[in-house]
């Protein structure tokens, strides 16, 4: 497998990493830089350890995850997603909603469950996982970087309405994994 096959794959895994940088900058705008920085590093951490989980453990649980993958990051992105516009209505124009680190566990475990099946695919077609992995992960945190410095500045420009704009959003990534499109 090339590195720019590699690439492309990471660059697939990502997106849903990136949409969720991008709601989670736009949604709470308040967020200390710590835990803003975070966000990359976080989701390409997992999207580079979910492979590397489902290489050495997939043929154990392939058949649970393929079943189970979307409608557990359905529950999980509809919970925050329903979070953040509850807060928009409840906070009115105020941004103070709290981002924890909780929240950033469960984002990143959410968006990176495709990345565990495509570990176990790694190993049936005998790829280089060591090579793999840390490509899937740093094309994650470049493509989070990107959506955080985006997430910012619409969260700025638009208040409470990229707040629910960014629940929304992260509902429609859930139902559109539940529905495995």
């Amino acid at each position: 497998m090339s590195i720019w096959e590699i690439v492309a794959i990471g660059l697939g895994l990502s997106m849903d990493a990136a949409a969720v940088t991008l709601c989670d900058a736009m949604g709470y705008r308040d967020m200390p830089p710590a835990m803003r920085a975070s966000l990359p590093v976080a989701f390409g951490l997992f999207q580079g350890v979910m492979p590397l989980l489902g290489y050495f453990l997939g043929s154990l649980f392939s058949d649970f995850i393929s079943r189970y993958a979307g409608i557990t990051t359905l529950v999980i992105l509809a919970f925050i997603g329903a979070n953040m516009i509850k807060g928009a209505f409840e906070q009115k124009c105020d941004s103070s909603q709290k981002f924890t680190f909780l929240t950033l566990l469960l984002q990143s475990i959410a968006t990176s469950i495709d990345a565990f099946a495509v570990g176990v695919s790694f190993y049936a077609m005998g790829a280089n996982i060591a090579f793999a992995a840390p490509i899937i992960a740093l094309t994650t945190f470049c493509c989070s970087l990107v959506a955080l410095a985006f997430g910012k500045r619409l969260g700025e420009s638009f208040g409470q309405k990229a707040q629910i704009a960014g629940g929304v959003v992260l509902i429609l990534i859930g139902i559109k994994s539940a529905l495995g499109i």
